[in-house]
């Protein structure tokens, strides 16, 4: 058998890099080296300086393609330095269509630096394929998906998109940082670009800051490993180590997080403190026989509605498990408020438009036991009803 032939659960463990060829030691050497002694005058070896290729830095890159199905994988010094080097592949004059509830920090790449360089750009709910296909125009070289999506967990089916780009020579770019390769792999679905934020699942820990991309064109491939080169927002030595840790138990840590998601979603259903939960494994979700279709899993990431700030303000402040933090994907759960947080750069009467209200929570499920956190959420809901029936002075 060949790596090729193992399950990603296997082959995140057994691969090329599973041992150190030189010593034997099961991990991959850190190369701190910024440069690289020639030992010929007119030919030179595989490394010479370290914006351009890193052994430790590659070693990162090359897993990662394995994993998406890939050819070639890039490691950056942050998801958005993956998606702003990714965007990179545009020319002035070109349009980009894109999801309407992205990550906030895309949305402020596309709203604030992209027009500047004559790059325009429309934001579509992806749920209806009659306004994406409404959308392209003569000049559109880019659909630009994420899905699910952030923070309201819409589900878009990739090989609709993917079907629709082709007919119009465009680019298709995913953000998978939700479910990572181990539910999820686009390429397979004729995707261009696969991004992440390596920072959340697959590093996993809350240590790392990282992002990554992957394609299946070779010929694409040359493109952004130029633009990866001139950019130079490349992933440090340490933080492609840290990573690549952290992607060694991905998918047990993924699937326990997953499976307390699915319960806790489960139960907050219906509660009367909440108006409404968001999160793709539940089978009344509208996107839920697309996610089925197209991934393993729903994920360990749900949001929900409260009534307003206050509403939120309160519960934030009587839950005790969570973290209440930016960022998502790593072994403690994390507690978000998109308002302020992930979408802040999004303007008030942005996010009312896509539903992301003063009352929405975000959560990342982690690996603490689901009946501790039933109990915590069940207290701090608690404390939420009281507080809105508690009769103003």
């Amino acid at each position: 058998m060949s790596y090729n032939d193992f399950s990603i659960q296997t082959n995140l463990l057994h691969n090329k890099h599973k041992f150190d060829p030189a010593t034997g030691a099961v991990s991959v050497p850190i190369q701190h080296a910024s440069t690289f002694h020639q030992s010929k005058f007119d030919q030179f070896g595989e490394f010479d300086y370290s914006r351009s290729g890193n052994p430790t830095r590659q070693a990162l890159e090359e897993a990662i393609a394995e994993l998406e199905g890939g050819t070639r994988g890039f490691a950056f010094s942050s998801g958005m330095a993956a998606i702003s080097t990714a965007f990179l592949l545009l020319s002035k004059g070109d349009h980009v269509v894109i999801t309407e509830d992205v990550y906030g920090g895309t949305y402020r790449m596309v709203t604030d630096v992209l027009i500047r360089f004559g790059i325009s750009y429309t934001f579509v709910d992806m749920t209806k394929l009659d306004e994406v296909k409404a959308s392209i125009q003569s000049n559109t070289k880019l659909i630009y998906i994420e899905t699910p999506s952030n923070p309201l967990l819409k589900i878009i089916d990739i090989k609709a998109l993917v079907e629709l780009a082709k007919e119009n020579n465009c680019l298709t770019f995913v953000d998978n940082t939700f479910l990572t390769p181990a539910l999820q792999r686009p390429l397979d679905l004729g995707v261009d670009v696969v991004l992440h934020s390596a920072t959340k699942f697959l590093a996993g820990h809350s240590d790392v800051l990282a992002g990554l991309a992957v394609v299946k064109d070779e010929g694409l491939g040359k493109q952004l490993y130029k633009l990866q080169n001139s950019f130079g927002a490349v992933l440090g030595v340490q933080d492609a180590w840290l990573t690549l840790r952290g992607m060694k138990t991905l998918y047990v840590r993924l699937a326990q997080s997953q499976a307390t998601a699915i319960e806790l979603a489960n139960k907050l259903i219906g509660h009367p403190a909440i108006e409404e939960v968001y999160f793709p494994g539940l089978q009344t979700h509208p996107g839920y026989e697309i996610q089925k279709s197209q991934s393993n899993g729903p994920g360990a990431v749900l949001s929900f509605r409260l009534k307003d700030e206050d509403a939120a303000r309160t519960f934030v402040e009587h839950v005790k498990i969570p973290v209440f933090a930016v960022s998502l994907g790593a072994v403690e759960s994390i507690l978000s408020y998109p308002a302020k947080m992930s979408h802040a750069a999004m303007p008030r009467e942005e996010r009312y438009k896509r539903g992301i209200t003063d009352g929405l929570l975000r959560l990342s499920v982690g690996l603490e036991s689901v009946e501790d956190l039933l109990k915590d959420f069940e207290l701090a809901l608690e404390k939420v009803e009281i507080t809105s029936n508690r009769s103003p002075v």
